[in-house]
């Protein structure tokens, strides 16, 4: 029985030792190629954030596989390519703009000239329907001013 109990306790503080190691390459330099990186790169479940601001433990692991890449001598390019070509352009903060990612470069321009378009078809509406109405009104008030 102590000897389970010692083996539990054992296990549990190699455990949390290994989770509470920080995350940081010895090279100073090496570090700072991981974070420039992980700044260019985006979280795939956060999608707004970068691998840099992410908590998600997808983003976590990322950022190891960066700093393992960079440990393993690979270029800041071969580290990039690595990751779009296991997860596409989309983890790219800045995708490249070639015929495969116009929809992430141009659908926002869309959407806002759509938006515009509609703002603009109501508003000419609305002047349309106030004009109308606003000729009406003045009529009946010259009629009145005539009156008197």
């Amino acid at each position: 029985m102590m000897r389970t109990i010692l083996v539990v306790l054992l296990t549990l503080a190699f455990s949390s030792a290994v989770l509470g190691t920080p995350e940081k390459l010895a090279n100073p330099q090496q570090e700072a190629r991981a974070l420039a990186l992980q700044k260019k790169l985006r979280c795939l479940v956060c999608q707004g954030e970068s691998l840099d601001e992410s908590g998600a433990p997808l983003a976590a692991d990322l950022r190891r596989l960066i700093r393992e890449r960079i440990a393993a001598g690979d270029s800041d390019e071969a580290v990039k390519a690595y990751l779009v070509a296991r997860y596409g352009d989309f983890i790219l903060m800045k995708p490249p703009v070639e015929r495969e990612t116009y929809v992430l470069w141009f659908a926002p321009l869309g959407f806002l000239l759509a938006g515009g378009a509609v703002i603009w078809l109501v508003a000419s509406r609305a002047r349309r329907r106030l004009g109308v109405k606003s000729t009406e009104n003045d009529h009946v008030l010259e009629r009145t001013v005539d009156s008197s």
